[in-house]
Formats: C-alpha cells, sequence, structure tokens
C-alpha cells in the first residue's frame, strides 16, 4: 500500500472519529442542557409562586372573588408571564382551577392526574414536557410545552398547586448554546490534534513503506544470489566434470574398437560413462534452469520431464497460455513449482504417472502437478518437516510473497495434487 493510501486511510479514520465526537458532544449538550433548562424553570417558577404570586393570593381566590382574581392576575401579568414562561394556572386540591392567566379556564375542574396530587402529598416541585392532550390544555397554542408544578399556599395557609408552562424551544436553545460552547474547543482540540498528527503519520508511513521495500529488495537479491550461485556451479560442471567424462567417453569407446582389449568390457564403461554424462546434464538442468525468456516455459518443462521416463514415470504435458509469454519472474516461480513437486513424486511418492498442466488466467498462470503415487496425511508432512524436508512450505512462503496462491491435496489412496496460481509480473503477446 503506497504512503498516499496509507494517509488517506488516516485521513478518513480521524474524519469518522470527528464525526462521532460531533455527534457525542451533541447528544451530551442536549441532554446537559435540557436538565440546565428544567431546573432553571423548576427555580423560576418556585420564586413566581413564592415571591411575587403568594403575598397577594388569598382564600377569596377560592369562591372566584373578582378581586382577588385581579390582584392575582396583575402580579401575574407584570412580573410573571415573561421571556419563555407563557402559562399560569392556580389548582385547587379539588381539581378546580381557581386562576389561569386565560380567563375561560377560570371555574374549571377537571380530574387531577397522579403527578399533580403528588405535589399537594409531598410538596416537592415536579417537571414534565407537556403532552397537551388533556381538556385543561385545549386553549394552548404551542406544539410543546415544558409544565412545572410548584407547592403554595394562600395568605390564610390554604395549599394549592401553581403550575407554569414554558415554551420547549427555551429547553433546546440551552443545549444550543452549552453545544456553541464546548464544541469549538471539543471538535477545534481533535481537529488540531489531527493536523499535528499528519506529518508524524506521513513519516511514520514512509518508513514503513522504505522498510517493505527493503525487505522486498533483500528478498530479490537472496533469490538472485541464489540463482546465480546455481548458474556457477552448473557452469563449473558443464565446462569441467561433463567435458572430462565425455572424453573419456569417446575414448574409451575408440579403444573398445581395437585388439586385443576386450571390446564388451571397454564398451560397458563406455556406455556407463555415457549414462552418467546423461544424469549430470539432468543434473544441470535441475541445479539451474534454461534460460526461460530465450527457450520459453513449455521447452524448459519439457526438458525438465525428460528424463522421467527413464525411471519409470510416464509424463503428460499441457501447456495452454493463449498466445502470452509470462515475464522472467513469473516463468521462473512456475518453473520452481513444477522443479519442487517433481523432486517430491521422485523422492517419495513411488508414482508411475505424472501429469503438469500450466493455464493462463485472467491475472496470471495456473500450474497444477497430479501424480498416481501413494500420497501423503498430515502425519508424514510433520514427520518430513522434522527430518528438514521444507520445500513444499519455502514454496508456498515465496508464493504468498509475489502475491500468488499454493496448495496441495493429497490422498493415500489417489495420489496427490500441488496447485499454485502465480500472478503476471511482464508479459508480451507473440
Amino acid at each position: 500500500m503506497s504512503v498516499r493510501a496509507v494517509m488517506l486511510r488516516f485521513a478518513l479514520t480521524g474524519f469518522v472519529a470527528l464525526v462521532i465526537v460531533s455527534l457525542v458532544t451533541a447528544w451530551v449538550s442536549r441532554s446537559v442542557g435540557t436538565k440546565q433548562a428544567i431546573d432553571d424553570a423548576q427555580r423560576v417558577a418556585w420564586v413566581s409562586a413564592q415571591g411575587i404570586v403568594a403575598p397577594v393570593l388569598t382564600d377569596d381566590v377560592m369562591d372566584l372573588d373578582a378581586d382577588a382574581l385581579d390582584a392575582v392576575d396583575d402580579a401575574v401579568r407584570e412580573f410573571v408571564l415573561r421571556g419563555s414562561l407563557v402559562r399560569v394556572k392556580i389548582w385547587s386540591a379539588d381539581g378546580t382551577i381557581v386562576y389561569s392567566d386565560e380567563p375561560r379556564l377560570i371555574g374549571e375542574r377537571f380530574d387531577l392526574p397522579e403527578d399533580k396530587q403528588e405535589v399537594f402529598a409531598t410538596g416537592e416541585s415536579h417537571a414534565e414536557i407537556s403532552a397537551l392532550d388533556g381538556p385543561e390544555n385545549r386553549f394552548e397554542v404551542e406544539a410543546k410545552l415544558l409544565e412545572v408544578y410548584s407547592p403554595i399556599s394562600t395568605v390564610e395557609g390554604t395549599p394549592l398547586l401553581f403550575e407554569t408552562y414554558f415554551r420547549y424551544s427555551g429547553v433546546t436553545d440551552v443545549g444550543r448554546r452549552l453545544w456553541g460552547q464546548f464544541a469549538p474547543v471539543a471538535l477545534g482540540a481533535l481537529l488540531a490534534l489531527q493536523l499535528a498528527q499528519l506529518p508524524f503519520a506521513w513519516r511514520m508511513a514512509a518508513q514503513l513503506r522504505s522498510g517493505q521495500e527493503e525487505r522486498e529488495l533483500l528478498l530479490r537479491r537472496a533469490l538472485d544470489a541464489s540463482d546465480a550461485e546455481r548458474r556457477r556451479i552448473a557452469s563449473d560442471l558443464h565446462d569441467g566434470v561433463v567435458q572430462d567424462l565425455t572424453g573419456v567417453s569417446l575414448g574409451l569407446a575408440a579403444l573398445g574398437r581395437q585388439a586385443p582389449i576386450e571390446p564388451g568390457q571397454v564398451n560397458d564403461a563406455s556406455a556407463a560413462i555415457r549414462n552418467s554424462v546423461k544424469s549430470l546434464r539432468s543434473l544441470l538442468v535441475e541445479i539451474y534452469p534454461p534460460n526461460l525468456a530465450e527457450e520459453g516455459l513449455e521447452s524448459a518443462i519439457g526438458d525438465l520431464l525428460s528424463g522421467l521416463p527413464a525411471r519409470g514415470l510416464a509424463t503428460d504435458l499441457v501447456v495452454e497460455l493463449g498466445g502470452i509469454v509470462p515475464g522472467e519472474d513469473t516463468a521462473g516461480i512456475v518453473y520452481r513449482v513444477v522443479q519442487e513437486a517433481i523432486r517430491n513424486i521422485l523422492s517419495h511418492a513411488a508414482a508411475s504417472a505424472v501429469r503438469v498442466e500450466i493455464q493462463r488466467t485472467d491475472d496470471g498462470v495456473e500450474v497444477r502437478i497430479d501424480d498416481n503415487g501413494r500420497g501423503f496425511t498430515v502425519d508424514d508432512v510433520a514427520e518430513r518437516s522434522r527430518r528438514g524436508h521444507v520445500g513444499l512450505r519455502a514454496l508456498g512462503g515465496l508464493l504468498a510473497d509475489a502475491g500468488g496462491t499454493f496448495d496441495v491435496l493429497s490422498d493415500p489412496a489417489t495420489g496427490t495434487r500441488v496447485a499454485a496460481t502465480v500472478p503476471f509480473t511482464m508479459e508480451t503477446t507473440r
């Protein structure tokens, strides 16, 4: 993944965190604001009831006396109905509205709900969002109101209930004010932190990317060094022992045609040396594969399989690449997959037939090597690993590093399949 992609992911993560913090802050501000607004409304209702209305509230209001009601009405309209406080009602214990700034409600009687009865019983204030669906609220024009019930007494000591209604928009205004106070601090700090982290994140991503590229380079150099060493060994064998054995074979063959040496013995020695030369040449191919770019993948795999019939294995090779010539890296990995599979077949399978299929896929090459040998179990794999046979496991790691896949399916009754997919690195069309 590129540094730019990492930074984009980091920025998106920061943006998501910013949105989440914004939503949480808004919710908390609204909750705190609602509680604060309700507390403020209860305090306003208590001050209005005890400090403004109670001093002018007499028992005459129980009889709906006009002068007593006018005194309460003057105090309410001059000092109480302000800001978001829009309605006042005074209830008696039997459910009669003895006063309201809405004159049409004065004298009407309703069943007291439990919350109003509780205020009469406990003498404690109560606040709630009004449903406005009761008959006593039929004259309200607001869509949503906050009701506050406070205990109040007449000058003579008769307990009554002082009910005030506040616009609910006043509650939400408090939440918005709190949001306006907290949001710049919370979101500004988070944004500043995000911006401060960007240079460090960029540097860290660049270092990680550099380390990844360095590891890839080291892996490539290790593979190149391995190839170079194999090339050197193959060159030494070809220029040294193979040439020497070839010369000896020709010399012995010529000597065998001369008397009085026993021709049969010399000819047998010559044949044995020729077989040795053939084996060494097969070893050359195994140690260092042919130039895949020049000879082609199919020819190289064919050479790899050419020595198997002499060892009792029937071979079948199918290559269907659709005119695509895989790049050197892709072809090299395909060759190694086949090579390692053949080594395991010769060493462990006791097979009589092997089939190699190489086919093109949408984005690479698929390789399958099937044999009809005795297969193996999980315990067999563990035992071979303990003995140091890790060729297939190492091959799987190589394919994983190259972005491919590797799988081995085996059954002692049916044989083994080695399957791999190798992605294209570079290819040309013939």
